[in-house]
């Protein structure tokens, strides 16, 4: 690193992840190479019914830089991973809010007759109990290779609304005992920003889960998964290939070793390749319209980077 970790608490530092090789400091930059595409995910669009205080993707009910991808889009990258014999065995879905998506259960029923598992991201309220039905179809024929993932920010309404909006905590706990009594295994998200002890939020949602009769083990870091705070306006270190050493980080735990993300910009004819989940908007990181493109190695020239992949040990997969 080019400096001590006291990210958090100061503006960035605007000479920082400017240059893909070097950092501000001259000291050259930390990649990741792909192992092999594990997980391939789909952004479905960014539009969301909710404007959450620290989206990293800023979904709301009026953003629609991403556009609503399609089941003609999807198609071609499955098609590829069997192709090319990828060992992709994952396929997820995040918005926005998926469940908006007019075409996403369609695409979704692609997905699971290919043979491959799906991981679907989901604030769990009105959208996707509209398609209640179908969804239960699926899961009926589909069994567990149809896992959703339901953002619940904090064990309490009061946190969780903060974060999320009035009126927010009530549908997404009922969405979450709906998919629980219908044979799903959900799983939970959470957000670690209020400065609360992992052991203790991980007790928090324990009793959470207990309360509301949800089969999930809280200290399971893949039935709960606790994601650190993002703010790419706050300063922290640039990540330079002797953090490794330093660090202890394996690269190859990174997102961007074994993922990546299909998006489809506004206006734009044809989906392109973006590394992770974390980087939809930035020109810098589109890697081209095939995964065969989308192969080279990934610099790691963003705070996101540092913050949530490096140094915060955040996976929006089970697969990295």
């Amino acid at each position: 690193m080019s400096e001590p970790a006291s990210a958090g608490v100061k503006t960035l530092d605007p000479t920082k992840f400017q240059d893909p090789t070097w950092t501000a400091k001259g000291e050259r930059r930390a990649s990741v190479a792909l192992r092999g595409l594990t997980t391939l995910w789909f952004n479905t669009g960014t539009l969301c019914n909710l404007t959450c205080g620290h989206c990293y993707i800023e979904s709301s009910p009026t953003n629609d830089r991403l556009a609503y991808i399609t089941t003609s889009d999807v198609v071609p990258y499955l098609d590829e991973i069997a192709r090319d014999g990828l060992p992709t065995r994952e396929i997820g879905f995040t918005g926005g809010e998926p469940f908006m998506n007019p075409d996403f259960i369609a695409m979704l029923e692609t997905t699971l007759e290919r043979g491959f598992h799906a991981l679907v991201l989901t604030n769990a309220m009105r959208p996707m109990m509209k398609v209640a039905n179908a969804l239960k179809a699926l899961r009926e024929r589909f069994g567990e290779m149809l896992v959703v993932r339901v953002s619940i920010d904090h064990y309490t309404q009061a946190l969780h609304e903060i974060e999320r909006g009035k009126n927010s905590w009530r549908p997404a706990v009922a969405g979450l005992e709906w998919l629980g009594r219908n044979g799903f295994a959900p799983r939970v998200a959470g957000r670690t920003f209020w400065g609360e002890p992992e052991a203790a939020l991980r007790r928090g949602y324990a009793r959470f889960f207990a309360e509301h009769g949800i089969a999930l083990d809280a200290n399971d870091r893949e039935q709960l998964v606790l994601f650190p705070e993002m703010d790419a306006t706050l300063d922290v270190p640039e990540i330079t290939t002797a953090c490794w050493g330093i660090l202890h980080v394996d690269p190859a735990s990174l997102m961007c070793a074994s993922s990546r993300m299909v998006v489809k910009r506004k206006g734009e004819a044809n989906a392109v390749v973006m590394p992770c989940t974390l980087i939809p908007y930035d020109d810098r990181f589109v890697m081209g319209e095939s995964l065969a493109a989308a192969a080279e190695d990934v610099m790691l020239n963003h705070p996101h980077c540092a913050r949530f992949c490096v140094l915060g040990g955040g996976s929006c997969s089970r697969g990295a």
